[in-house]
Parts: structure tokens; sequence; C-alpha cells
């Protein structure tokens, strides 16, 4: 198999360099770029399995870059930053990123999250570790598994980050069952190193929107005081 391909934003250049070579030495293919232009060159022209995305970057910050991204492409994307309290965590889950890194971090604490995002996105570590069949089916709406994709009965498909599949996987895996807001979090720490209750509920609130989007009510319902419910009857083929 040939070897990941990675683009590294990131416009301090010892510390891009330093990255760089890390990511090589553990088995990547990297492309480096310092501002948006040169992001969008590789973009444009490498096929990227991740993108790891410093936020604070000269002209176009990371925060705008990833929301331009996100509305050409569903590529993981895993922010960097010097800002990494609750509020700034949450934030890279409301733009789509798939992890948040805070700077400083070690190399082996990278490399660590950059397997789990592509893990996750081969479908060979889905939250919950729960086995199923290829698809589930629950009001018109079809996951499919091998391809983490959500389709809607017309067909359409829906964009959904890692995180949100991962989320609806474990609803999907447990039908019509409270799943505590504190399972939830436990689950999600392996993707977002130190998750939180506000997390979850930004990811439980855009799944719902994104399940609302044509017309039918969001069948994720909240449990007051303890969690959430997939309300609907799930089939699996």
């Amino acid at each position: 198999m040939s070897e990941p391909v990675i683009i590294l934003v990131e416009d301090d250049p010892p510390l891009r360099t330093l990255t760089a070579r890390a990511l090589r030495e553990n088995g990547y293919a990297v492309h480096t770029a310092g501002s948006a232009p040169e992001l969008w060159i590789a973009f444009d022209n490498v096929p990227a399995d991740l993108i790891v995305l410093d936020i604070m970057l000269p002209g176009t910050n990371g925060i705008d870059l990833c929301r331009q991204i996100r509305r050409k492409s569903d590529v993981p994307i895993i922010f960097v930053s010097a800002r990494g309290s609750e509020e700034d965590r949450v934030m890279g889950l409301e733009l789509g990123a798939d992890d948040y890194l805070a700077k400083p971090f070690g190399t082996r604490e990278l490399i660590a999250r950059v397997r789990a995002v592509l893990r996750r996105r081969s479908g060979s570590d889905s939250l919950g570790g729960v086995e199923r069949q290829d698809e589930a089916h629950f009001d018109g709406w079809t996951v499919n598994f091998p391809r983490r994709e959500l389709r809607a009965e017309s067909g359409a498909t829906v964009e959904l980050t890692g995180a949100e599949f991962d989320l609806l996987a474990t609803f999907v895996a447990q039908p019509q069952r409270v799943i505590a807001r504190e399972r939830l979090i436990e689950l999600s720490r392996t993707r977002l190193g130190e998750s939180s209750d506000r997390s979850i509920d930004v990811l439980v609130s855009r799944l719902r929107r994104k399940l609302s989007a044509t017309g039918q009510d969001a069948p994720i319902v909240t449990v007051r005081g303890i969690g959430y419910m997939l309300r609907s009857a799930v089939t699996r083929s």
C-alpha cells in the first residue's frame, strides 16, 4: 500500500521542518505549506489523506481555511494551535475538524493522533467498537459503514465529519436506548484528547441539524439529566 499523504500547514519554518521529518520517519508522505496559497497549491495537486492545520497563519488563518476546505472536501483535519482551552477545542469541532492538538506537543502524541484519525477514516476504529453489517436504515436514512457515508431517502449524500459519523454509528448501534452523556464523553476521548459535556453537545447539535435538513424532525432526542437517544427503529443489511 502507498504511504498516506499528509499536507502539513505551519508557518514556523523550524517547527514545520521538525514536524514534517517526524511524520516522514513514521511512514507518511508529507507536503508542506506555510500559508493559504501554498496549501491550495498542494490541495489541488496532491490526493491528501489528512491535513495538519495550524490556526495562527499569516493572511488567511486556519479557521477560515478549515471552513473553505469543508465546502470542498471531507478530508480529515487536525488543528494545531497554541490556544488549547475547552472553548478552542469546541470551536474546532464546530468548524468540522476531526481533532485538535494544543502546542507545544510531542512527536509521539502527534503521530498517535494522526494514526487514530486515519484508522477511523478507514473504518477500522469506529466509535464504540460495535460490530455491525454493511448498512443500517432508519427513517429513510441509510448509513453505509464501509464508505462511512450517510444517504438521504432521495439518494443524496450528506457530508459528515469523522466525529459526526462516529457519533451517529454509536446511536445506530444502540437504537431506542438512552446513552449517557458520560459514556459518549468516554468514547470520544480517543478522538478529541480531552472531551467534555460541551463538546459532546456540540457534536450532537451538528448531527441533529444535518438529520433535520430534509424537513424531518431529528431522530436524536435529549433525555434530560441523562443523555441522548436515537428514537427510531433501525434495520440492518
